[in-house]
């Protein structure tokens, strides 16, 4: 028995798509990093208001405050993120047997990082300061690393595996699980008083764009594979005799 063959297209429609996501959101990124670098003023009033308000309700609250601190700083951490990268990379290379794939994510994954760790040095931008801390953070504040590696993480393991195929119930449950940790970890570090609001805006949209760039990379070296990727639900293709 032999598989049916099936011409790809040397460029599918997705990588321009994915490239277009990539400037836009790298322009939106550069925009907020312009506007924090330089203080502006009615961001700056802003993120203050809103950060004064989150630190009076978890102070408050302390019940919520004790299940932002364990999300946030265990299920959410960008240690926590990096790990589950690490399964699917070595699932990737020894199950599957796709050994690009598994080195071009965590090539993604690591350089995510080291953007977000420079970022953080060259703006040098100070964490909110409050007499009575809730929890506490290091280094400095943009971008958020929890946000930006969720976001990261969580959009590649995402589009991977809508790319190789799930049921519809996997994918929705993945979906939502995706979604809400990266929305989620973003409003425990504004909650919890680690972060301004625009620190996790600019983790958002940085971990967008490495997304989208990175996905646009795939699209471009493995042209046939992206162009093969089947829906969620979607049997794979016969073979014929």
């Amino acid at each position: 028995m032999h598989p049916h063959l099936v011409d790809s297209p040397p460029r599918p429609p997705g990588h321009r798509s994915a490239t277009r996501a990539a400037a836009v959101l790298a322009a939106l990124s550069a925009l907020l990093l312009a506007l924090v670098a330089a203080g502006w003023r009615p961001l700056m009033e802003f993120d203050k208001d809103v950060a004064d308000a989150a630190h009076r309700r978890a102070v408050a609250e302390p019940a919520v405050t004790r299940a932002a601190r364990i999300l946030s700083d265990w299920a959410w951490d960008p240690w926590t993120m990096r790990l589950l990268c690490a399964v699917v990379v070595v699932l990737l290379a020894v199950r599957y047997a796709d050994r690009w794939t598994a080195v071009w994510l965590a090539g993604v994954c690591a350089l995510g990082s080291l953007l977000q760790q420079g970022l953080k040095a060259a703006v040098d931008r100070p964490r909110p300061v409050w007499p009575d801390p809730v929890d506490t953070a290091h280094f400095a504040a943009y971008p958020s690393g929890h946000a930006m590696t969720a976001t990261v993480v969580c959009g590649l393991l995402l589009w991977l595996l809508r790319r190789r195929g799930t049921t519809p119930a996997r994918w929705r449950t993945a979906l939502a699980a995706g979604v809400v940790s990266v929305v989620g970890v973003g409003l425990t570090r504004v909650w919890l008083g680690v972060h301004w609001p625009s620190d996790v805006v600019g983790g958002w949209l940085l971990g967008a764009t490495v997304v989208a760039a990175a996905v646009a990379v795939h699209r471009r070296a493995h042209p046939s594979r992206a162009a093969g990727r089947v829906s969620p639900g979607t049997p794979p293709p016969a073979t014929t005799a």
